[in-house]
């Protein structure tokens, strides 16, 4: 008997359909949810993350949401921490854990021992490249990192600062890469988990992306990135995320705004990209392809059955 906390996790590309899948696996297995996505922790960045709404949540309680002003960083140590506390959490009420995302490292950390105490870290290189950055630009600083690590830029959007600094610093002090240090890294999983991943036909998803940008322009995405640009926020991890930058460029008067709107579909499409090159890369993933629409009940049905033998579970359905 397998003594690991069961764990279902859900994860593929952005617009593939996790939320609703997610909604209707917590129904069935009297489950609870752990956003992992690593933007859907800021408060009133609703629209451009694509945040589960009340109305969709229907009555399932959801974790990492709305946790963090704009203004603050987010690590992925404290998201390992913060989500490991949350399983244990749901775990001890008799209800079973759903991590949903498509943040890909933020997960990995989680679900296996993977161990941050020996990264390195010196703060007097990254604030240089902190201010090198400014000089620059992300785009300057980014080719940087493809020269000494193409492997882990592949897996970093140019606007990610943050990330792009703490990979260069890895480098800087140990002459190896983030990958080399990540690929060291333990691959046991600490839970008995059942890891679902959902993808479609590329052309079918970037359709469905191109239209998700167009419904939150219409929702309010510029009435949205325009308060925090009011705010003065400036640099923050938070508004490097994809649906905020490409908005910023616009109120700063760099781009017109139907340029940005094209930037932000093609960011979009680019960054479910390189999500299904994580995660096939990275993880033992059961894959589901969602490309019929029509047919979701059927691939619920496709799902449950692996689910419930993977975690010996029965379905409250």
């Amino acid at each position: 008997m397998d003594s690991k906390q069961n764990l279902l996790v859900i994860i593929g590309p952005t617009a593939v359909g996790k939320t609703k899948l997610s909604i209707e696996m917590a129904k069935q297995y009297n489950g609870e949810i752990i956003s992992g996505d690593s933007m859907q922790i800021y408060r009133g960045m609703d629209i451009g993350t694509a945040k589960v709404t009340k109305n969709e949540m229907d009555g399932i309680p959801h974790y990492l949401i709305d946790i963090k002003e704009p203004s603050e960083n987010f690590s992925v140590a404290e998201f390992q921490h913060l989500v490991r506390d949350r399983i244990n959490e749901i775990a001890k009420k008799g209800k079973l854990p759903i991590i949903v995302g498509g943040t890909g490292l933020y997960i990995q950390s989680v679900i296996y021992d993977y161990q941050f105490s020996d990264v390195p870290g010196n703060e007097a290189f990254r604030h240089k490249l902190e201010e090198k950055v400014k000089e620059i630009g992300n785009e300057a600083l980014y080719k940087e990192l493809q020269e000494v690590d193409p492997e882990s830029a592949a897996q970093i959007h140019p606007n990610n600062v943050r990330r792009v600094i703490r990979a260069l610093e890895i480098f800087h002090l140990t002459g190896k890469t983030m990958h080399e240090f990540q690929s060291t890294q333990q691959r046991d999983l600490l839970y008995n988990t059942a890891l679902v991943g959902l993808t479609m036909d590329r052309e079918k998803l970037y359709e469905r992306i191109n239209t998700r940008v167009d419904l939150m322009l219409d929702e309010g995405l510029l009435k949205e990135v325009t308060g925090l640009h009011q705010q003065g926020l400036r640099g923050c991890q938070s508004v490097q995320a994809i649906g905020y930058k490409e908005i910023y460029d616009y109120l700063d008067g760099k781009i017109p705004l139907e340029e940005a709107v094209e930037n932000l579909k093609q960011n979009s499409r680019r960054y479910a990209k390189r999500q299904l090159t994580w995660f096939r890369n990275k993880m033992d993933v059961q894959w589901y392809d969602m490309t019929d629409v029509n047919n979701f009940s059927k691939k619920i049905a496709e799902i449950s059955h692996y689910v419930e033998g993977k975690l010996q579970l029965k379905s409250n359905t």
